[in-house]
């Protein structure tokens, strides 16, 4: 990951989530290119045109230019990014603070259980903290929303699950980028450019952890986003 995520109070929030899925359900790691029967080109086709509904624009790194426009339809916000790879929460064999230096177990949304997100296991994508560019909480973006993720004709469903850095955009879990067959490890991994974050406003997954509940709204709301815009 760039920098520590910010681990915020509302993490706290997650203990009022109903009890999780099975736990084989919630370790159940991505399948790449099974995510549901919304096409990449469908739903890229209708981000083309940004209205732009940041007051400014991020950096996809610190130092980097301030280039990435937040936009906006009736029904999701979008941004076209790289990708950084979120390796926070749940350590395991993948994500710890031998495999990186910048490691955290802290994430700033839980799971139901009280334990933090597991970024080897749950795909989930990074907001920037609120600030004068962006508040993600005016659009109904928060902890559990949940996005369509796109990178060279592969969709994956995720949830936000971190927060991360004012400024900066473009980030997502080890199993975010696993899933669209971008190399996920902490060092070394993400790509430069070609990755769009579409969040639909308002969704929520409940709980936060259930991959498969993600993947049952996310194909709901993607279909209708590309239905209807």
């Amino acid at each position: 990951m760039r920098v520590q995520s910010l681990t915020l109070a509302v993490a706290g929030a997650a203990l009022l989530l109903p009890p999780m899925l099975s736990e084989a359900a919630a370790r159940a790691e991505p399948m790449a290119g099974r995510e549901g029967d919304v096409r990449a080109a469908d739903l890229l086709a209708k981000v083309r045109d940004c209205t732009q509904i940041s007051h400014g624009r991020f950096r996809s790194d610190a130092g980097r230019p301030a280039s990435i426009a937040v936009c906006g339809t009736r029904r999701a916000v979008f941004w076209k990014a790289d990708m950084d790879i979120d390796c926070d929460g749940q350590p395991g064999p993948r994500c710890n603070r031998r495999t990186d230096p910048s490691f955290s177990q802290a994430t700033a949304y839980q799971q139901s259980d009280g334990r933090y997100l597991s970024a080897e296991r749950l795909p989930y994508i990074v907001v920037p903290a609120a600030s004068r560019i962006w508040d993600p909480a005016d659009d109904g973006v928060r902890g559990g929303s949940v996005a369509a993720v796109v990178h060279r004709g592969r969709v994956q469903y995720a949830v936000v699950g971190d927060i991360g850095p004012e400024g900066i955009i473009g980030e997502a879990s080890y199993a975010t980028a696993k899933g669209l067959g971008i190399r996920p490890g902490p060092n070394g991994g993400g790509t430069p450019s070609g990755v769009t974050y579409i969040v639909f406003k308002y969704s929520q997954v409940k709980p936060i952890e259930s991959h498969a509940a993600a993947v049952a709204v996310g194909r709901r709301l993607a279909q209708q986003f590309v239905g209807g815009g």
